[in-house]
């Protein structure tokens, strides 16, 4: 894929921590991903969502568990959105939870995948391919 196409890519991180949320960019800028809008939790990443109209983010980065909910529940939200640009968003799952029931109902509800911490940049690029239909 190059250059250019990454850059395109616009991408929003949803985890209640801001050194997470922070290492994430990081990932993603050394792939090249720059557009990158972040929220605490998923009240403040749906009203973004809302609010970007025609131009949603092209992927979601979710942590699992957080204070004001968690990332099932934000994906669920969102695949019922009456919205179908927002409903459609593919949602990857970050979390440090081992809890394989827990990875298996997220997917049930609609998660692309559910990637566990820590991960590297060329992991986390290939699973956004994977996510936004690319080929690696």
């Amino acid at each position: 894929m190059s250059t250019d196409t990454l850059m395109a890519l616009r991408a929003l991180i949803i985890d209640d921590q801001r050194t997470m949320r922070s290492i994430v960019r990081r990932l993603l800028s050394q792939v090249g991903i720059i557009d990158v809008t972040e929220a605490a939790g998923g009240a403040e990443a749906f009203d973004l969502l809302e609010a970007a109209g025609e131009q949603p983010p092209d992927f979601v980065i979710c942590d699992l568990h957080m204070e004001d909910g968690d990332g099932m529940a934000f994906c669920n939200k969102i695949r019922r959105h009456k919205n179908g640009n927002i409903a459609q968003i593919p949602v990857l799952i970050l979390t440090g939870d081992s809890d394989s029931f827990l990875h298996e109902v997220a997917l049930q509800i609609g998660a692309v995948n559910v990637l566990t911490k820590p991960i590297s940049g060329p992991d986390l690029e290939r699973e956004i391919y994977h996510a936004v239909g690319f080929a690696c």
